[in-house]
């Protein structure tokens, strides 16, 4: 009994003695695995902090090249004013059609096409229509200029 005895506590103590080396293994892959995805997400990490510097950089030498433009183009611009002692001749503003012609032109229209349909005959429905409309569209475009020449000079 003593001999099966020792040999259970022998076999206990190799069992256990192994067991502890087994797990300072793993518990050592575990640390390098982990020390290892680490120093891949750092790498990843300073390629992308690269990559942000070198942006960075050449949005600031745009930048500077925008700014080199314009000064070139300011200072260009002031010699060809220097150079010119005539003053350059002002482009004269096209004038537009006021109300009263617009409101005719549009009356016009309107009417005509209203007094086609309007009327069984349909040129002389459009005639009509076109000069009543014509009449009212100038009339409505007068009143309206009119108040735009006293808005005018109260200001």
């Amino acid at each position: 009994m003593k001999f099966l005895a020792s040999i259970f506590c022998a076999l206990l103590f190799l069992t256990s003695c192994n067991s502890g080396s087994n797990q300072e293994a793993k518990l050592a892959d575990t640390k390098q695995a982990t020390i290892d995805s680490m120093k891949v997400v750092l790498a990843k990490q300073a390629a992308i902090d690269s990559m942000n510097g070198v942006m960075a950089k050449r949005e600031e030498e745009a930048a500077l090249r925008e700014e080199e433009l314009k000064a070139q183009n300011e200072e260009k611009n002031r010699q060809i004013v220097a150079s010119n002692n005539v003053a350059a001749p002002v482009a004269a503003k096209k004038k537009g059609w006021n109300h009263t012609a617009k409101g005719a032109v549009v009356g016009a229209g309107t009417g005509a096409v209203t007094g086609a349909i309007i009327n069984k005959k349909r040129g002389e429905g459009a005639l009509i229509g076109s000069l009543i409309g014509a009449g009212v569209g100038a009339g409505t475009g007068a009143i309206v200029d009119n108040s735009k020449k006293k808005k005018n000079k109260g200001n």
